[in-house]
């Protein structure tokens, strides 16, 4: 009994633009954005294993760095040093949780530029879609950050902290914070390619940033403060998907589903320009 051989896609590449097709540029990102699942998959768990793999504290390092800054903020805080006004929970509950979103946020922002970088010899030699890297570094953030969440868990029954009916729209916010920081990343990620000094200020440019974002302090609600709400994206997302979480009701909706539908576009241009850029970064890598 004979079986009908199993049909390969094949690629052809021409020196014409691929903008000049959009549909059939579209078709393609699509399909290698489905069959590069398995991939992703792999990427994932290697990436994950390798990590933790020669640690002798293993996924503990996951916990140390929210654990480490919150407790520098909550130590400053109470020795009088600054103060942040009202909170709705104490403050070490409501720093912890506030640094585990932004994280996840920078997370997503590195992701895609660490992936490619950590790829280097696999894209130089290997053809596959690559699309995987991208889901793997999502996933990579999820991982994380699921695993953060236990240890905000663990601080809400330490602290005798309930939580809202709202807390079920959680998820959809950090995953709002994680799309940003995706599209941020795949937008970057050409030029740091190109540029080595775009990679090595992203961590000082994400540093500052988190001091403009309401992570470690309520959202200013009076001028000039006001202004950082208005001017970060991040802001909005942030404070409403910690509201969610402990008051019930979110000052900044609006904000936050303007920034949700500039994100879909961001996410739509980053992976664009990845798609496009990607073949000629390669050619520089393997120069």
């Amino acid at each position: 009994m004979s079986t009908a051989p199993k049909t390969i896609p094949i690629s052809i590449y021409t020196p014409a633009s691929q903008l000049t097709e959009p549909g059939r540029l579209f078709r393609g990102m699509l399909r290698d954005m489905v069959i590069s699942r398995e991939l992703a998959w792999r990427l994932l768990v290697r990436n994950i294993s390798s990590r933790y793999r020669h640690t002798l504290f293993g996924y503990v390092w996951a916990f140390l760095p929210p654990i480490m800054t919150a407790g520098v903020f909550v130590f400053l805080q109470k020795a009088g040093y600054f103060t942040v006004g009202q909170t709705q929970v104490p403050y070490a509950v409501f720093v912890l949780a506030g640094l585990i979103l932004w994280q996840a946020f920078a997370d997503a922002v590195h992701a895609p530029l660490r992936l490619v970088q950590q790829s280097h010899a696999m894209l130089t030699k290997v053809n596959f879609p690559r699309e995987s890297l991208i889901l793997a570094g999502v996933g990579e953030v999820l991982f994380a950050s699921l695993i953060r969440l236990v240890l905000l868990v663990l601080a809400l029954f330490w602290f005798g902290v309930g939580v809202q009916w709202t807390a079920v729209w959680f998820p959809f916010g950090m995953l709002a914070l994680i799309g940003m920081g995706i599209a941020l990343g795949l937008l970057i990620t050409p030029v740091a390619i190109l540029y080595h000094d775009v990679g090595q200020a992203l961590p000082f440019a994400l540093y500052l940033w988190m001091f403009l974002t309401p992570v470690i302090y309520p959202a200013p609600t009076a001028w000039p403060g006001s202004l950082l709400v208005v001017l970060n994206p991040v802001s909005p997302v942030l404070d409403t998907t910690r509201d969610w979480l402990f008051s019930g009701s979110a000052q900044f909706l609006t904000g936050f589903f303007a920034v949700c539908g500039l994100t879909v576009l961001a996410l739509l241009a980053g992976w664009l320009l990845y798609r496009l850029a990607l073949p000629i970064l390669i050619e520089r890598m393997s120069a």
